[in-house]
């Protein structure tokens, strides 16, 4: 039996601006290690407000999120802020990296910021994430020296280095062409067979989704298929 590294239960949100939408309702759903989950639905469902309150980024929403069976609720930013650096990594559609550092110390920011392991043993690991993403080699050029596919293997590469319970993405794929696409997804199952590594993808690219292990489609702001 699989360990649950996510638990929503009973999820929902709404927004008050001036009159309440409901965004999100009764959403349930759990994630085993090493599953590699595909969330779909049409701009608009609610797939991008799901993921921020399952990375503990927004905290106002009713129902309950457990995140490697501690419940999130009533934890304050400061413990939330910690669980987002050693449980999460993130990937996102555009790479968020910083071009006035290198490819590698990109990689390393949020080790370092972690503070767990001294400097020198961050960048040993930044150095052998970039290995298994086969782009060590351009570990001290800066990013706007890399292509698009190149950049979003760094932005991998950095959401690994604090080794997460979960890698969640949003749109990870959505700036890429089909080729580099597929290297994306490709990494991504790789990272499931040989590590177990847990996976939640947003994502508009049913292709992608279809060769994930699983696949939650949403509609209008609730769960339909499963």
């Amino acid at each position: 039996m699989n360990a649950v590294v996510l638990e929503s239960k009973s999820i929902c949100k709404s927004f008050h601006d001036p009159v309440t939408i409901q965004v999100l309702n009764d959403i349930n759903f759990t994630i085993n290690r090493g599953e590699f989950v595909s969330v779909i639905g049409k701009s608009g469902c609610g797939k991008s407000t799901l993921l921020y309150i399952l990375s503990t980024m927004d905290t106002e929403y009713e129902g309950e999120l457990f995140i490697d069976g501690i419940n999130m609720k009533n934890k304050n930013e400061e413990e939330l802020a910690k669980v987002r650096n050693e449980k999460i990594g993130f990937v996102f559609q555009f790479h968020y990296l910083l071009n006035e550092f290198s490819v590698l110390k990109n990689v390393m920011l949020p080790g370092l910021k972690l503070g767990k392991l001294s400097p020198q043993k961050v960048e040993h690991n930044a150095m052998e994430k970039l290995k298994i993403l086969g782009i060590d080699k351009e570990a001290l050029k800066t990013p706007n020296q890399l292509s698009g596919g190149q950049k979003q293997r760094v932005a991998i590469a950095r959401a690994l280095i604090n080794e997460p319970l979960i890698i969640m993405g949003d749109e990870p794929t959505g700036n890429l062409d089909k080729k580099n696409s597929e290297l994306v997804f490709d990494i991504f199952k790789e990272l499931t067979l040989e590590s177990k590594q847990t996976l939640l993808i947003v994502t508009h690219d049913s292709e992608f989704a279809q060769k994930s292990d699983r696949i939650i489609e949403m509609e209008d702001g609730r769960i339909i298929r499963m």
